[in-house]
């Protein structure tokens, strides 16, 4: 566990001093909105998603600063996607990591175009990685892939179904295809982008996409368990607001006793992908580190 700790601090000093600097503070008229971006992304995040980037990479022999670009790119989207969330018109959330909401904090109207910034930006740090002069076709796949993830296919279209479900009865394959898209989605993104920045195989991608697919579902159950056991103050955010928005959970749906059989199973299936994996030891914890988190 000692050097899983370290490795991930190195991994955390690596991708906050790279968002960073990636979205400095300037002399302008438009500075609010810059501010409303970083108070976002430099709010203590776990930073799961840029992480699984640089370390499939590692996994796969490639270099890490090759994949930087792409890890603070998937962080910035799904930065995009908390503001936007907690916005009155979708979740109405009024906290986050422990601190008031984007539109809590700066006002509807800028955390809307904070968001609509983050998502803009992301794809310009990305296409600016020095993976695009070494490979551009490769570069070009990888930013595909966020596209692909992160839009109707994937998160946005997610989030639409959650929306459209509130209140009704739903399928157990309703509510799995939703969170496949809404919260597995960009983790998939994540890994095989740090795929492709390695050079990595089609079966390469293939582990990738189903580590990321069983870890969103096993991240996903734990949420819904912790909204209803944790305290605010551990959590960083509201709890019980699925219930208060009548939001349809896995433990609404299956129970909370069949809903932790399910995380742990998505998390031995995500765990027998990191082991067919060279030096998978770290994503082995990872996972499981996820499985008994607090917040």
């Amino acid at each position: 566990m000692k050097q899983y700790e370290q490795k991930m601090e190195a991994y955390l000093t690596l991708i906050n001093r790279a968002l960073s600097e990636a979205l400095p503070l300037a002399d302008a008229s438009y500075d609010s909105v810059i501010e409303a971006m970083r108070y976002s992304v430099m709010n203590a995040g776990k930073r799961i998603r840029p992480v699984l980037t640089l370390e499939f990479c590692r996994v796969l022999g490639g270099e890490v600063a090759l994949a930087l670009p792409f890890a603070c790119g998937v962080e910035m989207i799904h930065c995009y996607s908390l503001i936007h969330d907690d916005l009155p018109c979708m979740d109405d959330d009024d906290l986050r990591r422990g601190k008031p909401s984007c539109h809590k904090q700066f006002g509807e109207a800028t955390a809307l175009l904070a968001g609509d910034a983050l998502l803009t930006k992301a794809f310009e740090v990305m296409s600016h990685s020095e993976l695009g002069k070494k490979d551009p076709a490769a570069a070009l796949q990888a930013i595909r892939q966020m596209a692909y993830f992160a839009g109707d296919a994937g998160m946005v279209g997610g989030q639409v179904i959650d929306l459209a479900i509130e209140g009704k009865k739903v399928s157990p394959q309703l509510l799995q295809q939703m969170h496949r898209m809404k919260t597995s989605a960009i983790i998939k993104a994540a890994c095989k982008m740090g795929v492709i920045c390695a050079g990595g195989t089609e079966e390469d991608l293939l582990k990738a996409e189903q580590y990321g697919d069983n870890l969103g579902l096993a991240f996903q159950i734990v949420d819904d368990i912790l909204d209803l056991t944790a305290d605010e103050s551990e959590l960083g955010k509201p709890v019980n607001s699925d219930l208060e928005n009548e939001k349809v959970t896995f433990i609404t749906l299956f129970g909370m006793e069949q809903a932790e059989q399910m995380a742990q199973e998505y998390t031995n299936n995500a765990l027998e992908v990191a082991k067919s994996l060279p030096d998978g030891g770290f994503l082995e914890e990872l996972i499981q580190v996820l499985l008994v988190r607090r917040k």
